[in-house]
Protein backbone atom coordinates (compact mmCIF):
# COMPACT_ATOMS: atom_id res chain seq x y z
CA UNK A 1 0.00 0.00 0.00
CA UNK A 2 2.97 2.33 0.39
CA UNK A 3 3.10 2.75 -3.41
CA UNK A 4 -0.51 3.87 -3.47
CA UNK A 5 0.04 6.26 -0.59
CA UNK A 6 2.88 7.97 -2.48
CA UNK A 7 0.43 8.94 -5.21
CA UNK A 8 -2.40 9.79 -2.82
CA UNK A 9 -0.05 11.98 -0.77
CA UNK A 10 0.77 14.13 -3.80
CA UNK A 11 -2.84 14.35 -5.02
CA UNK A 12 -4.16 15.25 -1.58
CA UNK A 13 -1.34 17.73 -1.01
CA UNK A 14 -2.19 19.48 -4.26
CA UNK A 15 -5.86 19.86 -3.36
CA UNK A 16 -4.98 21.03 0.15
CA UNK A 17 -2.49 23.61 -1.21
CA UNK A 18 -5.15 25.01 -3.55
CA UNK A 19 -7.78 25.26 -0.80
CA UNK A 20 -5.36 26.61 1.82
CA UNK A 21 -4.64 29.78 -0.13
CA UNK A 22 -8.00 31.14 1.08
CA UNK A 23 -6.73 31.12 4.64
CA UNK A 24 -3.12 32.27 4.21
CA UNK A 25 -1.24 33.30 1.02
CA UNK A 26 1.99 31.47 1.99
CA UNK A 27 0.39 28.20 3.12
CA UNK A 28 0.41 26.50 -0.34
CA UNK A 29 4.20 26.80 -0.45
CA UNK A 30 4.67 25.16 2.94
CA UNK A 31 2.14 22.43 2.18
CA UNK A 32 3.93 21.56 -1.08
CA UNK A 33 7.30 21.64 0.65
CA UNK A 34 6.31 19.27 3.45
CA UNK A 35 4.38 16.98 1.07
CA UNK A 36 7.39 16.48 -1.19
CA UNK A 37 9.78 16.22 1.74
CA UNK A 38 7.64 13.42 3.19
CA UNK A 39 7.52 11.64 -0.18
CA UNK A 40 11.30 11.94 -0.61
CA UNK A 41 12.00 10.58 2.88
CA UNK A 42 9.60 7.73 2.23
CA UNK A 43 11.39 6.69 -0.96
CA UNK A 44 14.80 6.97 0.68
CA UNK A 45 13.51 4.73 3.45
CA UNK A 46 12.37 2.23 0.81
CA UNK A 47 15.85 2.34 -0.74
CA UNK A 48 17.53 1.67 2.60
CA UNK A 49 15.11 -1.12 3.54
CA UNK A 50 15.10 -3.01 0.24
CA UNK A 51 18.83 -3.22 -0.45
CA UNK A 52 19.04 -6.79 0.84
CA UNK A 53 16.35 -8.06 -1.54
CA UNK A 54 17.95 -6.84 -4.75
CA UNK A 55 19.61 -10.18 -5.43
CA UNK A 56 16.36 -12.15 -4.99
CA UNK A 57 14.10 -10.43 -7.51
CA UNK A 58 14.03 -7.38 -9.70
CA UNK A 59 10.71 -6.37 -8.10
CA UNK A 60 10.88 -4.90 -4.62
CA UNK A 61 7.19 -4.13 -4.00
CA UNK A 62 3.96 -4.94 -5.82
CA UNK A 63 0.33 -3.95 -5.35
CA UNK A 64 -2.46 -5.73 -7.24
CA UNK A 65 -6.07 -4.61 -6.80
CA UNK A 66 -9.02 -5.19 -9.18
CA UNK A 67 -10.39 -1.99 -10.65
CA UNK A 68 -12.71 -2.79 -13.57
CA UNK A 69 -12.36 -6.60 -13.68
CA UNK A 70 -14.92 -7.14 -16.45
CA UNK A 71 -12.63 -5.17 -18.79
CA UNK A 72 -9.40 -6.63 -17.45
CA UNK A 73 -8.35 -3.32 -15.85
CA UNK A 74 -6.53 -3.58 -12.55
CA UNK A 75 -4.89 -1.13 -10.18
CA UNK A 76 -1.42 -2.63 -10.52
CA UNK A 77 1.63 -0.86 -9.13
CA UNK A 78 5.16 -2.26 -8.81
CA UNK A 79 8.54 -0.96 -7.73
CA UNK A 80 11.95 -2.14 -8.88
CA UNK A 81 15.38 -0.51 -8.76
CA UNK A 82 14.79 1.52 -11.92
CA UNK A 83 11.47 3.00 -10.78
CA UNK A 84 12.85 3.61 -7.28
CA UNK A 85 15.70 5.70 -8.70
CA UNK A 86 13.23 7.65 -10.80
CA UNK A 87 11.01 8.29 -7.78
CA UNK A 88 13.93 9.63 -5.75
CA UNK A 89 14.80 11.95 -8.64
CA UNK A 90 11.14 13.00 -8.97
CA UNK A 91 10.67 14.03 -5.36
CA UNK A 92 14.11 15.62 -5.09
CA UNK A 93 13.59 17.85 -8.13
CA UNK A 94 10.00 18.51 -7.05
CA UNK A 95 11.27 19.74 -3.70
CA UNK A 96 13.71 22.07 -5.47
CA UNK A 97 10.92 23.28 -7.78
CA UNK A 98 8.94 24.43 -4.74
CA UNK A 99 11.95 26.32 -3.37
CA UNK A 100 12.66 27.90 -6.76
CA UNK A 101 9.11 29.20 -7.12
CA UNK A 102 8.98 30.55 -3.55
CA UNK A 103 9.51 34.14 -4.73
CA UNK A 104 9.02 33.78 -8.47
CA UNK A 105 5.32 32.81 -8.32
CA UNK A 106 3.23 35.58 -6.78
CA UNK A 107 -0.24 35.13 -8.32
CA UNK A 108 -2.59 32.15 -8.09
CA UNK A 109 -0.07 30.53 -5.77
CA UNK A 110 -2.48 27.85 -4.57
CA UNK A 111 -3.42 26.78 -8.09
CA UNK A 112 0.25 26.76 -9.08
CA UNK A 113 1.17 24.33 -6.33
CA UNK A 114 -1.91 22.24 -7.09
CA UNK A 115 -0.69 21.79 -10.66
CA UNK A 116 2.90 21.22 -9.55
CA UNK A 117 1.96 18.40 -7.16
CA UNK A 118 -0.48 16.84 -9.60
CA UNK A 119 2.05 16.72 -12.44
CA UNK A 120 4.45 15.04 -10.00
CA UNK A 121 1.67 12.61 -9.02
CA UNK A 122 1.19 11.75 -12.69
CA UNK A 123 4.93 11.21 -13.14
CA UNK A 124 4.99 8.99 -10.03
CA UNK A 125 2.13 6.94 -11.44
CA UNK A 126 3.95 6.52 -14.76
CA UNK A 127 7.00 5.14 -12.94
CA UNK A 128 4.89 2.69 -10.88
CA UNK A 129 2.00 1.57 -13.11
CA UNK A 130 2.10 -2.05 -14.29
CA UNK A 131 -1.33 -2.03 -15.91
CA UNK A 132 -1.22 -0.48 -19.35
CA UNK A 133 -4.60 1.21 -18.97
CA UNK A 134 -3.43 2.69 -15.65
CA UNK A 135 -0.14 3.69 -17.26
CA UNK A 136 -1.96 5.59 -19.98
CA UNK A 137 -4.18 7.22 -17.36
CA UNK A 138 -1.18 8.61 -15.49
CA UNK A 139 0.50 9.53 -18.80
CA UNK A 140 -2.44 11.89 -19.45
CA UNK A 141 -2.68 13.08 -15.84
CA UNK A 142 0.80 14.62 -16.02
CA UNK A 143 -0.01 16.37 -19.31
CA UNK A 144 -2.80 18.74 -18.26
CA UNK A 145 -1.14 20.27 -15.15
CA UNK A 146 2.03 20.94 -17.14
CA UNK A 147 -0.10 22.67 -19.77
CA UNK A 148 -1.41 25.03 -17.07
CA UNK A 149 2.05 25.59 -15.57
CA UNK A 150 3.31 26.82 -18.94
CA UNK A 151 0.14 28.61 -20.07
CA UNK A 152 -0.56 30.58 -16.87
CA UNK A 153 2.83 31.25 -15.26
CA UNK A 154 5.05 31.27 -18.34
CA UNK A 155 6.61 34.17 -20.23
CA UNK A 156 5.43 36.33 -23.13
CA UNK A 157 4.59 33.55 -25.66
CA UNK A 158 3.37 31.08 -23.04
CA UNK A 159 0.05 30.25 -24.71
CA UNK A 160 1.67 29.28 -27.99
CA UNK A 161 4.22 27.10 -26.17
CA UNK A 162 1.51 25.49 -24.02
CA UNK A 163 -0.67 24.68 -27.05
CA UNK A 164 2.28 23.23 -28.93
CA UNK A 165 3.32 21.10 -25.97
CA UNK A 166 -0.23 19.85 -25.54
CA UNK A 167 -0.79 18.99 -29.21
CA UNK A 168 2.50 17.13 -29.65
CA UNK A 169 2.17 15.05 -26.49
CA UNK A 170 -1.57 14.45 -26.76
CA UNK A 171 -1.48 13.32 -30.40
CA UNK A 172 1.43 10.95 -29.79
CA UNK A 173 -0.25 9.67 -26.63
CA UNK A 174 -3.37 8.74 -28.60
CA UNK A 175 -1.23 6.63 -30.93
CA UNK A 176 0.10 4.81 -27.87
CA UNK A 177 -3.47 4.24 -26.68
CA UNK A 178 -4.29 2.58 -30.00
CA UNK A 179 -1.25 0.33 -29.64
CA UNK A 180 -2.27 -0.58 -26.07
CA UNK A 181 -5.77 -1.52 -27.27
CA UNK A 182 -4.30 -3.54 -30.13
CA UNK A 183 -2.10 -5.50 -27.73
CA UNK A 184 -5.08 -5.96 -25.39
CA UNK A 185 -7.31 -7.49 -28.09
CA UNK A 186 -4.55 -9.65 -29.59
CA UNK A 187 -3.73 -11.13 -26.20
CA UNK A 188 -7.42 -11.69 -25.50
CA UNK A 189 -8.03 -13.45 -28.81
CA UNK A 190 -5.06 -15.75 -28.18
CA UNK A 191 -5.70 -16.66 -24.56
CA UNK A 192 -9.37 -15.89 -23.97
CA UNK A 193 -8.35 -13.51 -21.18
CA UNK A 194 -8.65 -9.81 -21.90
CA UNK A 195 -6.29 -7.92 -19.63
CA UNK A 196 -4.12 -4.83 -19.50
CA UNK A 197 -1.73 -6.42 -16.99
CA UNK A 198 1.88 -5.84 -18.03
CA UNK A 199 3.17 -9.17 -16.77
CA UNK A 200 0.57 -11.16 -18.70
CA UNK A 201 0.96 -9.12 -21.88
CA UNK A 202 4.68 -9.91 -21.90
CA UNK A 203 3.76 -13.43 -23.04
CA UNK A 204 1.68 -12.29 -26.02
CA UNK A 205 2.75 -13.96 -29.28
CA UNK A 206 2.82 -11.40 -32.07
CA UNK A 207 3.39 -11.74 -35.78
CA UNK A 208 6.34 -9.66 -37.03
CA UNK A 209 4.06 -7.19 -38.80
CA UNK A 210 1.78 -6.75 -35.77
CA UNK A 211 4.78 -6.28 -33.48
CA UNK A 212 6.13 -3.54 -35.73
CA UNK A 213 2.85 -1.58 -35.81
CA UNK A 214 2.29 -1.88 -32.07
CA UNK A 215 5.89 -0.93 -31.33
CA UNK A 216 5.58 2.20 -33.48
CA UNK A 217 2.48 3.20 -31.50
CA UNK A 218 4.45 3.10 -28.25
CA UNK A 219 7.47 4.74 -29.88
CA UNK A 220 5.35 7.66 -31.07
CA UNK A 221 4.60 8.67 -27.49
CA UNK A 222 8.03 7.97 -26.05
CA UNK A 223 10.13 9.53 -28.83
CA UNK A 224 8.06 12.71 -28.81
CA UNK A 225 8.30 13.01 -25.03
CA UNK A 226 12.05 12.27 -24.97
CA UNK A 227 12.29 14.13 -27.52
CA UNK A 228 14.07 12.71 -30.55
CA UNK A 229 14.83 14.68 -33.71
CA UNK A 230 12.66 15.42 -35.73
CA UNK A 231 9.90 15.31 -33.06
CA UNK A 232 11.63 17.82 -30.80
CA UNK A 233 10.34 21.22 -31.91
CA UNK A 234 7.91 21.58 -28.99
CA UNK A 235 10.72 21.38 -26.43
CA UNK A 236 12.66 24.67 -26.95
CA UNK A 237 9.41 26.67 -26.99
CA UNK A 238 8.08 24.95 -23.87
CA UNK A 239 11.37 25.42 -21.99
CA UNK A 240 11.88 29.04 -22.96
CA UNK A 241 8.33 30.06 -22.01
CA UNK A 242 7.81 27.92 -18.89
CA UNK A 243 8.49 29.28 -15.40
CA UNK A 244 11.74 28.08 -13.86
CA UNK A 245 10.05 25.33 -11.87
CA UNK A 246 8.25 24.17 -15.02
CA UNK A 247 11.53 23.99 -16.94
CA UNK A 248 13.11 21.93 -14.17
CA UNK A 249 10.18 19.48 -14.15
CA UNK A 250 10.20 19.30 -17.96
CA UNK A 251 13.92 18.67 -18.34
CA UNK A 252 14.47 16.62 -15.21
CA UNK A 253 11.36 14.44 -15.19
CA UNK A 254 8.94 14.62 -18.13
CA UNK A 255 11.67 13.84 -20.63
CA UNK A 256 12.69 10.87 -18.49
CA UNK A 257 9.23 9.34 -18.75
CA UNK A 258 9.95 8.82 -22.45
CA UNK A 259 13.23 7.07 -21.71
CA UNK A 260 11.55 5.03 -18.96
CA UNK A 261 8.82 3.96 -21.39
CA UNK A 262 11.40 2.67 -23.85
CA UNK A 263 13.11 0.61 -21.15
CA UNK A 264 9.98 -0.66 -19.44
CA UNK A 265 7.63 -1.30 -22.34
CA UNK A 266 9.21 -1.20 -25.79
CA UNK A 267 12.21 -3.46 -25.12
CA UNK A 268 10.39 -6.29 -23.24
CA UNK A 269 7.13 -6.26 -25.23
CA UNK A 270 8.53 -6.15 -28.77
CA UNK A 271 12.01 -7.77 -28.83
CA UNK A 272 12.03 -8.81 -32.49
CA UNK A 273 10.64 -5.51 -33.77
CA UNK A 274 13.12 -3.47 -31.74
CA UNK A 275 16.02 -5.45 -33.19
CA UNK A 276 14.86 -4.56 -36.69
CA UNK A 277 14.40 -0.90 -35.77
CA UNK A 278 17.62 -0.63 -33.74
CA UNK A 279 20.00 0.65 -36.48
CA UNK A 280 17.57 3.40 -37.43
CA UNK A 281 16.93 4.31 -33.79
CA UNK A 282 20.65 4.56 -33.08
CA UNK A 283 21.06 6.71 -36.20
CA UNK A 284 18.30 9.04 -34.93
CA UNK A 285 20.13 9.22 -31.62
CA UNK A 286 23.41 10.23 -33.28
CA UNK A 287 21.63 12.83 -35.42
CA UNK A 288 20.03 14.24 -32.28
CA UNK A 289 23.36 14.40 -30.45
CA UNK A 290 25.04 16.42 -33.21
CA UNK A 291 22.04 18.48 -34.32
CA UNK A 292 21.09 19.49 -30.77
CA UNK A 293 24.66 20.48 -29.95
CA UNK A 294 25.00 22.65 -33.07
CA UNK A 295 21.72 24.44 -32.41
CA UNK A 296 22.62 24.90 -28.74
CA UNK A 297 25.84 26.68 -29.73
CA UNK A 298 23.94 29.08 -32.00
CA UNK A 299 21.37 30.24 -29.42
CA UNK A 300 21.37 33.62 -27.69
CA UNK A 301 18.42 32.89 -25.39
CA UNK A 302 19.91 31.07 -22.39
CA UNK A 303 16.89 28.84 -21.77
CA UNK A 304 16.65 27.82 -25.43
CA UNK A 305 20.37 27.08 -25.36
CA UNK A 306 19.94 24.72 -22.40
CA UNK A 307 16.83 23.23 -24.03
CA UNK A 308 18.79 22.21 -27.12
CA UNK A 309 21.46 20.65 -24.91
CA UNK A 310 18.66 18.37 -23.68
CA UNK A 311 17.94 17.32 -27.25
CA UNK A 312 21.62 16.47 -27.64
CA UNK A 313 21.93 14.57 -24.36
CA UNK A 314 18.75 12.58 -24.96
CA UNK A 315 20.34 11.30 -28.15
CA UNK A 316 22.68 9.29 -25.92
CA UNK A 317 19.60 7.70 -24.34
CA UNK A 318 18.33 6.44 -27.70
CA UNK A 319 21.82 5.26 -28.63
CA UNK A 320 22.12 3.28 -25.41
CA UNK A 321 18.62 1.82 -25.26
CA UNK A 322 18.93 0.16 -28.66
CA UNK A 323 22.40 -1.22 -28.01
CA UNK A 324 20.82 -4.13 -26.05
CA UNK A 325 23.56 -4.70 -23.48
CA UNK A 326 23.99 -4.03 -19.79
CA UNK A 327 26.77 -1.45 -20.17
CA UNK A 328 24.63 0.73 -22.41
CA UNK A 329 21.48 0.45 -20.32
CA UNK A 330 23.39 1.28 -17.14
CA UNK A 331 24.64 4.34 -19.00
CA UNK A 332 21.06 5.23 -19.97
CA UNK A 333 19.90 5.04 -16.35
CA UNK A 334 22.83 7.19 -15.23
CA UNK A 335 22.11 9.65 -18.04
CA UNK A 336 18.49 9.95 -16.93
CA UNK A 337 19.58 10.87 -13.41
CA UNK A 338 22.62 13.04 -14.13
CA UNK A 339 20.93 14.92 -16.96
CA UNK A 340 18.03 15.69 -14.64
CA UNK A 341 20.45 17.17 -12.11
CA UNK A 342 22.84 19.04 -14.41
CA UNK A 343 20.29 20.44 -16.87
CA UNK A 344 17.85 21.17 -14.08
CA UNK A 345 20.60 23.13 -12.34
CA UNK A 346 21.33 25.13 -15.51
CA UNK A 347 17.64 26.04 -15.82
CA UNK A 348 17.65 27.08 -12.17
CA UNK A 349 20.66 29.33 -12.83
CA UNK A 350 18.87 30.77 -15.85
CA UNK A 351 15.95 31.56 -13.56
CA UNK A 352 18.24 33.26 -11.04
CA UNK A 353 19.74 35.42 -13.81
CA UNK A 354 16.32 36.31 -15.25
CA UNK A 355 15.07 37.30 -11.80
CA UNK A 356 17.97 39.75 -11.49
CA UNK A 357 18.36 40.98 -15.09
CA UNK A 358 14.86 40.45 -16.59
CA UNK A 359 16.44 39.07 -19.74
CA UNK A 360 17.59 35.70 -21.03
CA UNK A 361 19.77 37.16 -23.80
CA UNK A 362 23.37 36.14 -23.14
CA UNK A 363 24.57 39.01 -25.35
CA UNK A 364 23.48 41.40 -22.62
CA UNK A 365 25.48 39.56 -19.97
CA UNK A 366 29.16 39.28 -19.19
CA UNK A 367 31.77 39.81 -16.50
CA UNK A 368 29.58 38.53 -13.67
CA UNK A 369 32.33 36.44 -12.07
CA UNK A 370 33.63 39.48 -10.18
CA UNK A 371 30.29 40.44 -8.62
CA UNK A 372 28.70 36.95 -8.28
CA UNK A 373 31.52 34.46 -7.61
CA UNK A 374 29.27 31.91 -5.87
CA UNK A 375 26.92 31.75 -8.83
CA UNK A 376 29.89 31.55 -11.20
CA UNK A 377 31.43 28.56 -9.38
CA UNK A 378 28.09 26.74 -9.25
CA UNK A 379 27.57 27.42 -12.97
CA UNK A 380 31.09 26.20 -13.75
CA UNK A 381 30.49 22.86 -12.02
CA UNK A 382 27.28 22.17 -13.88
CA UNK A 383 28.63 23.40 -17.21
CA UNK A 384 31.56 21.01 -16.76
CA UNK A 385 29.09 18.25 -15.88
CA UNK A 386 27.12 18.99 -19.04
CA UNK A 387 30.21 18.55 -21.22
CA UNK A 388 31.06 15.26 -19.47
CA UNK A 389 34.13 16.17 -17.41
CA UNK A 390 35.58 13.16 -15.51
CA UNK A 391 34.74 13.22 -11.82
CA UNK A 392 31.15 14.36 -12.45
CA UNK A 393 28.10 12.17 -12.98
CA UNK A 394 27.53 12.88 -16.66
CA UNK A 395 30.94 11.43 -17.52
CA UNK A 396 29.97 8.06 -16.04
CA UNK A 397 26.69 8.10 -17.97
CA UNK A 398 28.21 8.93 -21.34
CA UNK A 399 31.19 6.62 -20.87
CA UNK A 400 28.98 3.60 -20.11
CA UNK A 401 26.63 4.46 -22.98
CA UNK A 402 29.44 4.76 -25.52
CA UNK A 403 31.16 1.56 -24.36
CA UNK A 404 27.86 -0.32 -24.68
CA UNK A 405 27.03 1.28 -28.02
CA UNK A 406 30.47 0.34 -29.36
CA UNK A 407 29.58 -3.32 -28.89
CA UNK A 408 26.53 -2.80 -31.11
CA UNK A 409 27.66 -0.43 -33.85
CA UNK A 410 31.17 0.96 -34.10
CA UNK A 411 30.63 3.67 -36.69
CA UNK A 412 27.60 5.24 -35.05
CA UNK A 413 29.47 5.29 -31.76
CA UNK A 414 32.37 7.12 -33.42
CA UNK A 415 30.01 9.78 -34.75
CA UNK A 416 28.29 10.05 -31.35
CA UNK A 417 31.59 11.02 -29.75
CA UNK A 418 31.58 14.13 -31.95
CA UNK A 419 28.76 15.30 -29.73
CA UNK A 420 31.14 15.33 -26.77
CA UNK A 421 33.42 17.75 -28.61
CA UNK A 422 30.47 19.97 -29.54
CA UNK A 423 29.25 19.84 -25.93
CA UNK A 424 32.54 21.37 -24.90
CA UNK A 425 31.95 24.25 -27.33
CA UNK A 426 28.45 25.20 -26.18
CA UNK A 427 29.25 24.62 -22.49
CA UNK A 428 32.29 26.89 -22.53
CA UNK A 429 30.28 29.46 -24.48
CA UNK A 430 27.87 29.68 -21.53
CA UNK A 431 30.71 30.51 -19.15
CA UNK A 432 32.39 32.87 -21.60
CA UNK A 433 29.31 34.93 -22.44
CA UNK A 434 27.85 35.18 -18.94
CA UNK A 435 30.75 35.23 -16.50
CA UNK A 436 34.03 35.96 -18.31
CA UNK A 437 33.54 38.48 -21.12
CA UNK A 438 33.64 42.22 -20.49
CA UNK A 439 30.51 43.63 -18.88
CA UNK A 440 29.41 46.11 -21.55
CA UNK A 441 26.21 47.03 -19.70
CA UNK A 442 28.13 47.78 -16.47
CA UNK A 443 25.59 45.65 -14.61
CA UNK A 444 26.25 44.70 -11.00
CA UNK A 445 24.82 41.21 -10.48
CA UNK A 446 23.89 40.31 -6.88
CA UNK A 447 25.33 36.98 -5.78
CA UNK A 448 23.32 33.95 -4.66
CA UNK A 449 21.50 34.33 -1.34
CA UNK A 450 21.00 31.67 1.36
CA UNK A 451 17.83 30.22 -0.22
CA UNK A 452 19.50 29.90 -3.60
CA UNK A 453 22.57 28.27 -2.07
CA UNK A 454 20.26 25.84 -0.27
CA UNK A 455 18.91 24.85 -3.69
CA UNK A 456 22.30 24.57 -5.40
CA UNK A 457 24.30 22.83 -2.65
CA UNK A 458 22.54 19.42 -2.69
CA UNK A 459 22.67 19.34 -6.49
CA UNK A 460 26.43 19.97 -6.36
CA UNK A 461 26.89 17.19 -3.81
CA UNK A 462 24.84 14.71 -5.84
CA UNK A 463 26.53 15.38 -9.18
CA UNK A 464 29.94 14.93 -7.51
CA UNK A 465 28.82 11.79 -5.69
CA UNK A 466 27.48 10.23 -8.89
CA UNK A 467 30.76 11.04 -10.63
CA UNK A 468 33.04 9.70 -7.89
CA UNK A 469 31.00 6.83 -6.46
CA UNK A 470 28.15 5.70 -8.77
CA UNK A 471 28.17 2.08 -7.58
CA UNK A 472 25.06 2.27 -5.31
CA UNK A 473 23.00 3.55 -8.24
CA UNK A 474 24.42 0.93 -10.62
CA UNK A 475 23.76 -1.85 -8.11
CA UNK A 476 20.18 -0.73 -7.55
CA UNK A 477 19.44 -0.56 -11.28
CA UNK A 478 21.22 -3.82 -12.22
CA UNK A 479 18.40 -6.37 -11.54
CA UNK A 480 15.85 -4.23 -13.40
CA UNK A 481 18.17 -3.87 -16.38
CA UNK A 482 18.84 -7.60 -16.49
CA UNK A 483 15.09 -8.21 -16.46
CA UNK A 484 14.60 -5.84 -19.40
CA UNK A 485 17.29 -7.66 -21.37
CA UNK A 486 15.99 -11.14 -20.58
CA UNK A 487 13.97 -11.35 -23.79
CA UNK A 488 17.17 -10.75 -25.78
CA UNK A 489 19.04 -13.71 -24.32
CA UNK A 490 16.61 -16.51 -25.22
CA UNK A 491 15.16 -17.77 -28.53
CA UNK A 492 11.98 -15.91 -29.30
CA UNK A 493 10.35 -17.75 -32.23
CA UNK A 494 11.08 -21.12 -33.86
CA UNK A 495 11.39 -19.77 -37.39
CA UNK A 496 12.46 -16.13 -37.46
CA UNK A 497 12.06 -13.98 -40.51
CA UNK A 498 15.05 -13.47 -42.77
CA UNK A 499 16.79 -10.39 -41.37
CA UNK A 500 17.55 -7.36 -43.42
CA UNK A 501 21.08 -6.30 -44.32
CA UNK A 502 20.90 -3.57 -41.67
CA UNK A 503 19.89 -6.09 -39.02
CA UNK A 504 22.63 -8.50 -40.02
CA UNK A 505 25.18 -5.71 -39.82
CA UNK A 506 23.96 -4.74 -36.39
CA UNK A 507 23.53 -8.11 -34.70
CA UNK A 508 26.98 -9.77 -34.55
CA UNK A 509 28.14 -7.49 -31.75
CA UNK A 510 25.36 -8.63 -29.38
CA UNK A 511 25.63 -11.55 -27.00
CA UNK A 512 22.19 -13.02 -27.61
CA UNK A 513 22.00 -16.62 -28.85
CA UNK A 514 18.92 -15.68 -30.77
CA UNK A 515 20.68 -12.84 -32.55
CA UNK A 516 23.62 -15.09 -33.42
CA UNK A 517 21.26 -17.67 -34.93
CA UNK A 518 19.62 -14.97 -37.01
CA UNK A 519 22.95 -13.76 -38.27
CA UNK A 520 24.22 -17.26 -39.10
CA UNK A 521 21.01 -17.98 -41.02
CA UNK A 522 21.52 -14.79 -43.02
CA UNK A 523 25.06 -15.69 -44.08
CA UNK A 524 24.05 -19.27 -44.94
CA UNK A 525 21.47 -17.89 -47.36
CA UNK A 526 24.12 -15.57 -48.79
Amino acid sequence: MILLWLIVLLLAGGVLAWVAQRFHPASPRWISLFTLLAALLLTLMLWSNTGASLTDSAWLLRLEQPWVPQWGVGFSLALDGLSLLMLVLTFFLGLLAVLISWREIQHKVGFFHFNLLWVLAGITGVFLAMDLFLFYFFWEVMLIPMYFLIGIWGHENRRYAAYKFFLFTQASGLLMLLAILGLYFMHGNQTGTFTFNYFELLNTALTPQAARWLMFGFLAAFLVKLPVVPFHSWLPDAHSQAPTAGSVILAGLLLKTGAYGLLRFVLPLFPTATVEFAPYAMLLGVIGIIYGAILAFSQTDLKRLVAYTSVSHMGFVILGVFAFNEWALQGVVMQMITHGLSTGALFILAGFLYERLHTRDIRQMGGFWATAPKMAVVALVFVMASLGLPGLGNFIAEFLTLVGAWQANNWLTVFATIGLVLATAYSLRIMQKIFLEKNLEQTVLPDMNAREMLIAAPMLVLILWLGLYPQPVLDLAKPAIEAQLQAYNTPLVPEPEEPSIQTAFYLPATDSVYFQNLNEAFYERK
